[in-house]
């Protein structure tokens, strides 16, 4: 997880690493000496970048997948409170109004103590009593008419799926790309870029450039997956608009 600000001097920091590893290597090496290696360090490239591409276009799908997947789980979490708030209509009164209260707490609790609990890397803990609280509610509920019956069944439906997404909500807030797979792209990352620099070439201004262009693509792809790695941190992350939303199709009474 970056900020957009840590993002950018990621970005920075590599491309001038990789111009000044360029320079020093034209010093110690010069690119006259290098030329008659073109050959063989053109097909070492070639290979390498191959392979860095599949990685890195892989690692950057999975994160961007996960991310996908974390904020559908939001929506339906979201989406379940609504139904469990508007299939308590159908409950007796006394646990009508329970059940109301509670979902609009659990939809303030969402959006004022998990979200920012996630986004410091803490695990959530606001809407766990209300989801307990719920269950206890529903459980206490004595139905007479076939009507009480069919809304506390499919209310018993909703608040299981509510408390699976949430379940879900918490692993994935805690999810994050292995080290090993992070060494994999920082080292690959930095032995391509040093491969091109090899190249002995005579137009020095164009080399400069590709070296350039090519480690600020590197760059751009790393500091992306940094910043959806983590679905509810940085400056790109899963928004709480359902809840929002959810509890503004939930009047209080």
């Amino acid at each position: 997880m970056l900020n957009y600000t840590q993002s950018i001097l990621f970005a920075v920091a590599a491309v001038a690493g990789s111009l000044l590893f360029m320079a020093l290597l034209n010093r110690i090496w010069p690119r006259e000496n290098r030329r008659e290696h073109t050959d063989q360090i053109g097909w070492q490239l070639s290979v390498l970048g191959t392979t860095y591409a599949v990685i890195l276009g892989f690692m950057l799908y999975a994160v961007w997948t996960d991310f996908g997947i974390a904020e559908a789980n939001a929506d339906l979490e979201g989406n379940a409170l609504v139904n469990i708030y508007r299939l308590a209509e159908g409950l007796p009164d006394q646990q009508r109004v329970q059940l109301q209260e509670l979902t609009r707490r659990y939809a303030d609790a969402a959006i004022n103590q998990d979200w920012p609990q996630m986004a410091v890397n803490q695990v959530p803990s606001g809407t766990a009593g209300i989801n307990a609280d719920m269950w206890k509610t529903l459980m206490s509920v004595k139905a007479a008419s076939p009507t009480e019956i069919t809304a506390e069944d499919h209310a018993l439906s909703e608040l299981s799926t509510l408390t699976r997404h949430r379940r879900t909500r918490l692993l994935q807030s805690m999810s994050r790309l292995p080290m090993v797979l992070w060494w994999v792209l920082l080292v690959g990352g930095g032995v391509t870029i040093a491969s091109s620099c090899l190249f002995g070439s005579a137009n020095k201004a164009l080399h400069t450039l590709q070296v350039f262009a090519f480690s600020l693509l590197i760059a751009m792809a790393l500091t992306a997956i940094a910043d959806i790695n983590r679905p509810f941190q940085g400056s790109i992350h899963v928004s709480n608009h359902s809840f929002i939303q959810a509890l503004q199709n939930m009047p209080g009474p």
